[in-house]
């Protein structure tokens, strides 16, 4: 019986994935307007009800869809620059070529961004994102700091002002518009942990 637990925890959080993914997709073909429950549900290939034992709402699972697809493509991104760039470079670089698809995915990014600062719940759950997004960058940038201590705060300082500046870029287009990836690479040009 002890073996069924961790078969139930990985069934549910692959329910719960699949119902995220669906919902991130979704919205990035549809719009978050046009991406209903019902819609969700049916691309996930699960009930109405079994929708509501993981998500509270559509917006929940857009949020950890997105969210997640975007952790992956920073943490992938960043993982793929050259060895010989410092920390903070290849912070920069990864960020400069995820611009490289922005126009496409523009409209999306504004829903994302407009729906994650629409309700305090959401707000408080966006803060624990980007603290993720700033644990997995310190992973991946900690290797290319030299004399790195067990303690050393440089590597969460450089995921913490990488995520700032994305923050605050993102805060920024909202209110004014212009160009999001020109915003982000401004910001994180603004700063530099050696």
């Amino acid at each position: 019986m002890s073996q069924q637990v961790p078969i139930v925890g990985r069934k549910r959080k692959a329910t719960r994935d699949r119902i995220a993914d669906a919902a991130a997709q979704l919205v990035g073909e549809n719009g978050l307007a046009k991406t209903t429950i019902e819609h969700i549900a049916a691309t996930a290939e699960i009930g109405r009800a079994t929708f509501f034992r993981h998500f509270s709402s559509k917006e929940d699972a857009v949020a950890e869809g997105m969210t997640r697809r975007w952790l992956d493509l920073i943490t992938t991104t960043i993982a793929n620059q050259r060895p010989d760039l410092s920390a903070h470079d290849a912070v920069l670089c990864g960020f400069a070529e995820l611009a490289t698809g922005f126009s496409e995915m523009s409209d999306q990014i504004r829903d994302l961004a407009a729906l994650t600062r629409s309700s305090p719940a959401l707000s408080a759950w966006t803060l624990q994102i980007y603290v993720s997004y700033e644990n997995a960058i310190a992973e991946l940038v900690a290797p290319r700091l030299p004399d790195l201590r067990p303690d050393d705060p440089r590597p969460r300082l450089i995921g913490a002002l990488a995520m700032a500046s994305v923050r605050i870029a993102l805060d920024d287009w909202l209110r004014h518009g212009g160009n999001l990836p020109e915003r982000v690479q401004h910001a994180l040009t603004s700063i530099s942990v050696k």
